[in-house]
This record gives C-alpha cells, structure tokens and sequence, in this order.
C-alpha cells in the first residue's frame, strides 16, 4: 500500500523538505513493499539515521546533564529506544504514511514499533542529506524532547519497567499491570500508580506525570522483588 500524495506532503512540510525528495520517498519505503515494486527501501536510510539520532542525543546529554557516563549513556539509550522512537514517529503521522507490501500490511505492521522507529530514524536521515546537521538536530531534539527530559530527571527508571517485565514473564507471572490515579489542580497534577503483577501489588509510586508515576511504581517493584 502506497502512501498517498497528502499525506506525503503533510509529512515533507513537518520536517522542512521536498516532498519530491528521493531520500523522503524512500524513508517511508519498508523493504516488503520495495520487492514488491523494485523500489529503494529504507533499510539503508536507517543505518544513517541511527547514527545522527544518536549522536544528536549524546551531544545533549553531555551539554546538559551533570552526570557520569553510565547516566549519560542510559539517558541516551532510554531516550533513542524502539517505544520511543516509535512514539515520535506516530506524532509524524508515520504510522499513516509508511509503504508497505501486501503481507506486511495485513499483518499490523503499520502499528508494529519496530518498523515505525526504522522508518523515523530513515527520516531524520533524509532531512540530514537533504538539509544537513542542523535541520536534522533540530527535528531530533523537537520530537523526542519530552522523553529526554522524563529521563533525564531519573536515569535509568525507565529500565525498570522493561526489567520488572522481563522477570515476572520469566516466572510465568504474566506482564506487570499498572493503575494511576491523579489529584490536584490542572496545572499541578501529582500522579500515583500502583503496579500489579498476578493481582498483587508489588510496589507504589509518585510523579508529575502518568508515565513517571508508573516507573516509580516499577522501580518499587523492581527493588523489592525477591522480598
């Protein structure tokens, strides 16, 4: 299925170039519907474009972040992961634009993290050739900006969920579930989860926001999973 001109173009005026831009086309192009149609794909766009992501984020972790360098680096990771690089692709409408072959697109690729992060790293590779460093780091640091500075106020609690997850499936304990509550005024909001795993509570935590809430929550639980 091929993305349609509109959408293309909303996509090209988002990021500051052509919507004829090869490289753009190209970017939004998965590798099924390329050996469909003998088109390029984004695979080689992507192996850029990781590299720019990258180094963009470093550059501001090490500006910014008064921190060693196992907090910058878990900064960067946390901040240039799949989930978040495929959160930032969904607000470019990537999910919308992406080519894909026939097989891909019945099976739920177009909602699949992993192909929606390839495709945003293939973008800002686009960007940079078209434009050069700075257009790129400029889009770079507008989309992913709310997630670095959630990791940046707490390196590495956003590991916590992954990890709490991985171990209660390793002991057949299904996936962590997490309920959050919030009170105050609107522009003082104060959260409070509670993850469960099996139905019990396993740990509690506070946050200005839902999601750093959660990983409060899960870094309880996290701490305190073999007591």
């Amino acid at each position: 299925m091929g993305a349609p001109d509109s959408q293309l173009d909303t996509l090209a005026r988002e990021v500051g170039i052509d919507p004829d831009d090869a490289a753009l086309v190209a970017s939004v192009t998965h590798s099924s519907y390329a050996a469909e149609h003998r088109v390029e794909s984004n695979e080689r766009l992507e192996f850029l474009g990781d590299a720019v992501v990258g180094l963009v984020i470093a550059e501001r972790a090490f500006r910014e972040l008064d921190l060693p360098e196992g907090g910058l680096a878990q900064v960067r990771q946390a901040t240039v992961s799949e989930p978040s690089l495929a959160a930032a692709s969904r607000d470019l409408g990537l999910d919308a634009v992406l080519r894909l072959g026939r097989g891909e697109e019945a099976t739920g690729g177009r909602g699949r993290d992993s192909l929606l992060a390839d495709a945003y790293e293939a973008v800002v590779a686009a960007v940079y050739l078209a434009a050069g460093l700075e257009p790129a780091r400029t889009l770079v640091l507008r989309t992913l900006d709310e997630r670095f500075n959630e990791e940046a106020r707490d390196p590495g609690a956003s590991d916590a969920k992954s990890r709490l997850q991985e171990w209660a499936e390793a002991k057949s304990l299904g996936a962590p579930a997490y309920e959050v509550t919030g009170t105050g005024p609107g522009h003082d909001r104060r959260f409070t989860a509670t993850a469960r795993i099996a139905g019990e509570v396993v740990g509690t935590g506070e946050g200005p926001s839902k999601k750093l809430a959660e990983l409060a929550a899960a870094r309880a639980a996290w701490e305190r999973r073999d007591a």
